[in-house]
Protein backbone atom coordinates (compact mmCIF):
# COMPACT_ATOMS: atom_id res chain seq x y z
CA UNK A 1 0.00 0.00 0.00
CA UNK A 2 1.38 3.34 -0.93
CA UNK A 3 1.86 6.76 1.27
CA UNK A 4 -0.53 8.48 -0.37
CA UNK A 5 -3.52 5.59 -0.26
CA UNK A 6 -2.31 4.96 3.30
CA UNK A 7 -3.56 9.14 3.84
CA UNK A 8 -6.18 9.50 1.37
CA UNK A 9 -8.06 6.30 4.39
CA UNK A 10 -7.60 8.53 6.98
CA UNK A 11 -10.87 11.10 6.28
CA UNK A 12 -12.81 8.39 5.75
CA UNK A 13 -11.75 6.56 9.10
CA UNK A 14 -12.36 9.97 10.94
CA UNK A 15 -15.62 10.08 9.53
CA UNK A 16 -16.35 6.92 10.68
CA UNK A 17 -15.13 7.43 13.88
CA UNK A 18 -17.24 10.84 14.44
CA UNK A 19 -20.23 9.26 13.22
CA UNK A 20 -19.69 6.36 15.95
CA UNK A 21 -19.21 9.20 18.22
CA UNK A 22 -22.51 11.33 17.38
CA UNK A 23 -24.27 7.79 17.64
CA UNK A 24 -23.28 7.42 21.09
CA UNK A 25 -24.71 11.18 21.86
CA UNK A 26 -27.80 10.65 20.48
CA UNK A 27 -28.21 7.54 22.48
CA UNK A 28 -27.42 9.35 25.51
CA UNK A 29 -29.85 12.32 24.50
CA UNK A 30 -32.84 9.97 23.73
CA UNK A 31 -32.29 8.53 27.40
CA UNK A 32 -35.69 9.04 28.83
CA UNK A 33 -36.65 11.64 31.24
CA UNK A 34 -39.38 10.86 32.86
CA UNK A 35 -40.86 7.67 35.07
CA UNK A 36 -44.94 7.39 35.75
CA UNK A 37 -45.78 3.29 36.90
CA UNK A 38 -48.96 2.89 37.59
CA UNK A 39 -48.87 -0.68 38.22
CA UNK A 40 -51.76 -0.56 35.92
CA UNK A 41 -50.96 -4.06 33.81
CA UNK A 42 -49.05 -2.35 31.35
CA UNK A 43 -46.79 -4.27 29.11
CA UNK A 44 -44.35 -1.14 28.55
CA UNK A 45 -43.94 -0.82 32.49
CA UNK A 46 -40.90 -2.65 33.61
CA UNK A 47 -40.43 -6.13 35.50
CA UNK A 48 -39.18 -6.14 39.25
CA UNK A 49 -37.09 -8.76 40.67
CA UNK A 50 -36.22 -10.05 43.65
CA UNK A 51 -32.58 -9.72 45.22
CA UNK A 52 -32.49 -11.02 49.20
CA UNK A 53 -29.43 -11.51 51.42
CA UNK A 54 -29.46 -15.06 49.66
CA UNK A 55 -26.37 -13.48 47.98
CA UNK A 56 -24.45 -13.36 51.07
CA UNK A 57 -25.60 -16.47 52.72
CA UNK A 58 -28.59 -15.11 54.42
CA UNK A 59 -32.43 -16.99 54.38
CA UNK A 60 -34.79 -13.79 54.37
CA UNK A 61 -37.52 -14.27 51.58
CA UNK A 62 -39.18 -11.29 49.52
CA UNK A 63 -40.88 -11.03 46.55
CA UNK A 64 -42.78 -8.49 44.43
CA UNK A 65 -46.49 -9.03 42.54
CA UNK A 66 -48.38 -6.41 40.51
CA UNK A 67 -51.83 -7.02 41.23
CA UNK A 68 -55.22 -4.95 41.12
CA UNK A 69 -53.27 -2.03 40.40
CA UNK A 70 -50.61 -2.14 43.21
CA UNK A 71 -47.19 -3.31 43.46
CA UNK A 72 -47.10 -5.78 46.69
CA UNK A 73 -43.31 -5.83 47.81
CA UNK A 74 -44.14 -9.13 50.84
CA UNK A 75 -42.13 -11.22 52.28
CA UNK A 76 -39.98 -12.13 56.22
CA UNK A 77 -36.58 -11.11 57.24
CA UNK A 78 -34.19 -12.98 59.10
CA UNK A 79 -31.07 -12.16 60.87
CA UNK A 80 -29.43 -15.58 60.42
CA UNK A 81 -26.05 -16.07 58.96
CA UNK A 82 -25.40 -12.47 58.71
CA UNK A 83 -28.56 -11.40 56.34
CA UNK A 84 -31.34 -9.53 57.34
CA UNK A 85 -32.39 -7.84 54.05
CA UNK A 86 -34.63 -8.23 51.18
CA UNK A 87 -35.02 -5.92 48.06
CA UNK A 88 -37.10 -6.12 44.67
CA UNK A 89 -35.49 -3.90 41.94
CA UNK A 90 -35.80 -2.81 38.59
CA UNK A 91 -32.64 -3.41 36.04
CA UNK A 92 -31.89 -2.11 32.94
CA UNK A 93 -33.87 1.29 33.58
CA UNK A 94 -31.47 3.49 31.72
CA UNK A 95 -33.64 6.75 32.77
CA UNK A 96 -31.66 10.22 32.35
CA UNK A 97 -33.28 11.83 36.03
CA UNK A 98 -31.05 15.11 35.79
CA UNK A 99 -32.93 18.33 36.85
CA UNK A 100 -35.30 16.13 38.87
CA UNK A 101 -35.88 16.34 42.10
CA UNK A 102 -37.36 13.13 43.81
CA UNK A 103 -39.82 10.65 43.48
CA UNK A 104 -43.17 11.02 44.98
CA UNK A 105 -44.98 7.76 45.68
CA UNK A 106 -48.17 6.52 47.88
CA UNK A 107 -47.76 3.71 49.90
CA UNK A 108 -49.36 1.67 52.53
CA UNK A 109 -47.00 -0.54 54.83
CA UNK A 110 -47.00 -2.39 57.78
CA UNK A 111 -45.12 0.59 60.09
CA UNK A 112 -41.48 -0.31 59.69
CA UNK A 113 -38.99 1.91 57.63
CA UNK A 114 -38.53 1.31 53.66
CA UNK A 115 -35.82 2.40 51.39
CA UNK A 116 -35.79 3.89 47.82
CA UNK A 117 -32.35 3.04 46.54
CA UNK A 118 -31.38 4.01 42.53
CA UNK A 119 -27.99 2.48 41.53
CA UNK A 120 -25.86 4.40 38.22
CA UNK A 121 -22.84 3.54 36.83
CA UNK A 122 -21.43 4.37 39.69
CA UNK A 123 -18.80 1.95 41.12
CA UNK A 124 -16.87 0.73 44.22
CA UNK A 125 -14.12 -2.08 44.12
CA UNK A 126 -15.49 -3.40 40.67
CA UNK A 127 -19.25 -3.48 42.14
CA UNK A 128 -22.29 -1.25 42.23
CA UNK A 129 -22.90 1.30 44.35
CA UNK A 130 -26.18 2.31 45.74
CA UNK A 131 -27.78 5.54 46.81
CA UNK A 132 -30.93 5.40 49.04
CA UNK A 133 -33.51 7.78 51.25
CA UNK A 134 -35.33 5.89 54.28
CA UNK A 135 -39.36 6.61 54.07
CA UNK A 136 -41.59 6.00 57.03
CA UNK A 137 -45.01 3.89 56.66
CA UNK A 138 -48.26 3.91 58.63
CA UNK A 139 -50.08 0.48 59.07
CA UNK A 140 -52.84 0.14 57.17
CA UNK A 141 -53.02 3.56 55.42
CA UNK A 142 -52.12 4.85 52.38
CA UNK A 143 -49.92 7.77 52.67
CA UNK A 144 -47.82 10.08 50.21
CA UNK A 145 -43.95 9.86 50.69
CA UNK A 146 -41.91 12.36 48.98
CA UNK A 147 -38.31 11.16 48.77
CA UNK A 148 -35.62 13.94 47.76
CA UNK A 149 -32.78 12.97 45.41
CA UNK A 150 -30.86 15.83 47.10
CA UNK A 151 -31.15 13.29 50.38
CA UNK A 152 -29.61 10.39 48.67
CA UNK A 153 -26.94 8.50 50.60
CA UNK A 154 -24.42 6.24 48.95
CA UNK A 155 -23.33 3.17 50.40
CA UNK A 156 -21.94 -0.34 49.02
CA UNK A 157 -23.23 -3.34 50.32
CA UNK A 158 -24.50 -2.05 53.30
CA UNK A 159 -21.52 0.15 53.94
CA UNK A 160 -21.67 3.88 54.43
CA UNK A 161 -19.20 5.89 51.41
CA UNK A 162 -18.31 9.44 51.38
CA UNK A 163 -19.29 9.27 47.43
CA UNK A 164 -19.18 9.67 44.64
CA UNK A 165 -22.32 12.01 44.47
CA UNK A 166 -25.27 10.54 42.39
CA UNK A 167 -25.07 11.33 38.88
CA UNK A 168 -28.63 11.34 38.00
CA UNK A 169 -28.05 11.46 34.38
CA UNK A 170 -27.03 7.49 34.14
CA UNK A 171 -29.88 5.77 36.11
CA UNK A 172 -29.48 2.48 35.66
CA UNK A 173 -31.99 0.52 38.45
CA UNK A 174 -34.26 1.23 41.18
CA UNK A 175 -35.34 -0.41 44.11
CA UNK A 176 -37.22 -0.92 47.66
CA UNK A 177 -35.08 -2.37 50.07
CA UNK A 178 -36.29 -3.48 53.98
CA UNK A 179 -33.10 -4.19 56.21
CA UNK A 180 -34.35 -2.84 59.17
CA UNK A 181 -32.57 -5.65 61.50
CA UNK A 182 -36.37 -7.01 62.83
CA UNK A 183 -37.50 -10.35 62.33
CA UNK A 184 -40.39 -11.13 61.03
CA UNK A 185 -43.10 -10.76 58.13
CA UNK A 186 -42.94 -7.32 56.01
CA UNK A 187 -45.42 -6.22 53.48
CA UNK A 188 -45.42 -2.63 51.28
CA UNK A 189 -47.71 -1.87 49.04
CA UNK A 190 -47.16 0.95 46.14
CA UNK A 191 -50.74 2.49 44.30
CA UNK A 192 -48.40 4.44 42.16
CA UNK A 193 -44.47 6.48 41.95
CA UNK A 194 -43.80 9.14 39.95
CA UNK A 195 -40.05 11.26 39.35
CA UNK A 196 -40.60 14.96 39.53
Amino acid sequence: MTASFRFAMIPGALALALFGLAAAADEVATRPSELHLKFDGDAAEPEWTAQNDSVMGGVSKGGAVVRDGVLAFTGSLSLENNGGFAQVRIQNLDRDLAGKKGVKLRVMGDGRKYQLRLATDARHRGSRISYSVEFPTTAGSWTEVEVRFADLKASHHGNALDGPPVNLSQVEEMSFLIGDKREGPFALKVDWLKVE
